[in-house]
């Protein structure tokens, strides 16, 4: 079934919201890159925010501090979760996993 042909009031609209939804998830991303955020609060946040919950995993990933593409592939592969694979998709293990994986270290005394 095709889609149906929008205005372009609509189209209008559906490209604001999108560049909201761009906006917001690169803004949870820098946050998380600066440290402002951990990665269990990100996956907290995706639980009742949408646009959030539609951040690809390995984009969340590459934020952390000290991952990058290769680290990223690499626990994804180990923890056997799709490189498409979006925040809302996670199940519970890996959910889990990902938390232990990346849990803050104590400090050394």
């Amino acid at each position: 079934m095709p889609i149906p042909p929008l205005s372009d009031e609509q189209l209008r609209q559906a490209r604001a919201a999108a560049t909201v939804a761009r906006r917001r998830r690169a803004n949870v991303k820098a946050s998380l890159r600066a440290g402002q955020l951990t990665l269990s609060e990100v996956i907290e946040l995706a639980e009742s925010d949408d646009v959030v919950a539609h951040t690809k995993v390995v984009d969340v990933l590459k934020c952390l501090p000290r991952v990058g593409e290769k680290r990223a592939a690499e626990v994804m592969s180990r923890l056997d979760i799709a490189s498409n694979r979006r925040l809302r998709g996670l199940g519970p293990h890996q959910i889990a996993s990902l938390r232990a994986e990346f849990a803050p270290k104590p400090p050394k005394d």
